[in-house]
């Protein structure tokens, strides 16, 4: 795929230090470095000869880097670095020694700390590549985004593209469930598919168990692999100095909705629950990778309290964002954040819509989504 999309990760304040940028696959983390530094030399271990060579003697690394070391200053890529964890000794070697930067791209840093390896003792600094975002896309297409996710890939190929099947079966049934203690490919299967019904919402791992045929530890040892391989995320409940009683259990959304949206089969036609559900998807991603990308790295959590209050996204301490895909906003879509706003008063309150005219209510900024993506990304909403 030709680099067609100018994206926002930069590795800013890198300097000369070496770096891990971890990332999903297919994201575009090799694109993206091959983008940044074209003079580097690349060892890509998905290559079945690179993997062969360097995993049987991973001292040839550092042999190869003296005879031929980089020009002064510029970084060495390692590409997919947790297929060849004992590379990682080699690596900090050169760092220390021989003062060779290093980027070391990644989709599972589970692999790594799971075999103990060594992640460099704290010498590389820690990046993460998301999907794409709204900034990044020239003539972004809203629907398409919605039905189709973010991956570069998948976004470009759009309807009717076998690209996220192969994307499930091959990687996340198979890949991604030989990361459990077992390889047990039909029971992770079933919790994928338990897992996409609770897109989004508060995860019960007890009643995902019970529907999976599965233990509950399993089931929390599945969300764990999601997590560490970075094919999901859990949002925790907002819950600083609560008045009322809140719901603390956490959230969960895969890192791209268009992942939920295979895992589902759902049909995203306007003005449905699913629809809603997706609109709300795409604006967390594009907060969580505003978050990331901006250097504030703030947490964004949710709210809800037991009598059925709910704000979709706090941000930090400073900003409560409730999201409704309705494209006329009335005061009824006001209610989660009037009960936020009488216990935060201190908080901007914005409700994000596809009503295309802004309004205040009291207290609460209703705007479309796109003048809410333009201030986010421009800092003016946090940052």
């Amino acid at each position: 795929m030709p680099y067609m999309f100018k994206r926002l990760q930069h590795l800013k304040h890198r300097g000369n230090e070496s770096v891990f940028l971890w990332g999903a696959r297919q994201t575009g983390k090799s694109t993206l470095l091959k983008a940044l530094f074209p003079r580097s030399p690349c060892y890509d271990f998905l290559l079945s000869d690179v993997y062969e060579k360097y995993s049987r003697h991973p001292w040839r690394l550092r042999t190869e880097l003296l005879e031929t070391p980089p020009a002064k200053g510029t970084p060495v890529l390692v590409d997919e670095v947790q297929m060849v964890p004992d590379l990682l000794s080699e690596i900090q070697w050169l760092i220390v020694n021989k003062k060779i930067p290093f980027i070391l791209s990644g989709s599972s840093p589970r692999k790594l700390k799971r075999v103990g390896a060594n992640l460099l003792g704290g010498r590389a600094l820690r990046y993460e590549l998301f999907p794409l975002v709204w900034k990044e896309i020239p003539h972004f297409h809203l629907d398409r985004a919605l039905t189709y996710g973010l991956l570069p890939r998948h976004y470009l190929l759009g309807a009717k593209s076998p690209a996220m099947q192969a994307y499930v079966g091959d990687y996340l049934k198979e890949e991604i469930a030989a990361e459990a203690r077992q390889r047990r490919i039909p029971s992770f299967s079933r919790f994928l598919e338990a897992a996409a019904l609770t897109n989004g919402e508060v995860v019960n791992q007890t009643n995902i168990a019970r529907e999976c045929g599965l233990s509950v530890p399993t089931v929390a040892d599945y969300f764990d692999i999601l997590v560490e391989t970075l094919v999901g995320r859990f949002v925790p409940g907002y819950q600083v100095r609560p008045k009322r009683r809140i719901v603390s259990a956490p959230r969960f959304y895969f890192f791209d909705l268009g992942l939920a949206n295979y895992l589902l089969q759902r049909d995203l036609t306007p003005r449905t629950e699913a629809f809603g559900k997706a609109f709300e998807h795409f604006l967390y991603q594009e907060m969580k990778a505003h978050s990331h990308y901006s250097g504030v790295n703030y947490p964004i959590s949710y709210w809800r309290t037991t009598s059925q209050y709910e704000v979709d996204f706090v941000l930090g301490n400073d900003v409560a964002v409730e999201v409704k895909s309705t494209t006329e906003i009335t005061g009824k879509h006001l209610r989660g954040l009037n009960a936020f706003g009488e216990e935060y008063p201190s908080f901007k309150r914005i409700l994000v819509s596809r009503d295309p005219t802004p309004q205040r209510f009291e207290g609460v900024r209703a705007i479309p989504w796109t003048i809410f993506l333009e201030e986010l990304w421009s800092n003016r909403l946090i940052g």
